[in-house]
C-alpha cells in the first residue's frame, strides 16, 4: 500500500494569506485514487496554488499549479495521474492521485503565491 503523508504548511507574508491541509496521513491501495485536500486564504485577486511532492531525504518537487484565473501547468511527468481543480468559492484545491503506485509515496505541500511571485520564480520559498 502506499503511504502518502498531507504535511500541515502555512504561508505567510500577510496575516490573512494561507493554506491549510489535514494533518493525518493517508494510506491508501496501490492502484486505487487518493485525494488530499487544501484550503487557501488570501485578499489576492491574483492568486497561485501549487502542490509539491517531497521524497523521503530530497527536496520538494514542484508537481502542478492552478491560479484563480484558469492559467493551469502541470509537471509532463504526472500529467496522466495527478489532477486537481482550484475552487475559487470553496478557497480549496484538492490534489487527485489516481493509480497509486509504491513511488506515490511521500510527503505533498499546498503552497500559495500570487502573479508576481510566479513570475519572479521564488516559489521555492513559499516551503
Amino acid at each position: 500500500s502506499a503511504h502518502v503523508s498531507a504535511a500541515d504548511c502555512h504561508v505567510l507574508w500577510a496575516q490573512k494569506d494561507n493554506v491549510l491541509q489535514p494533518k493525518a496521513d493517508v494510506t491508501a491501495t496501490e492502484g486505487e485514487a487518493v485525494t488530499l485536500g487544501c484550503e487557501y486564504n488570501t485578499s489576492s485577486t491574483n492568486a497561485y496554488l501549487y502542490w509539491y511532492k517531497q521524497d523521503v531525504n530530497d527536496r520538494p518537487r514542484f508537481i502542478l499549479s492552478r491560479s484563480t484565473f484558469s492559467y493551469e501547468k502541470t509537471e509532463d511527468g504526472v500529467k496522466n495521474r495527478f489532477k486537481s481543480r482550484l475552487n475559487s468559492t470553496l478557497r480549496s484545491i484538492p490534489l487527485t492521485i489516481e493509480e497509486l503506485q509504491p513511488s506515490d509515496s511521500a510527503v505533498y505541500y499546498c503552497a500559495l503565491g500570487d502573479i508576481a511571485s510566479y513570475h519572479t520564480n521564488t516559489t521555492h520559498s513559499y516551503i
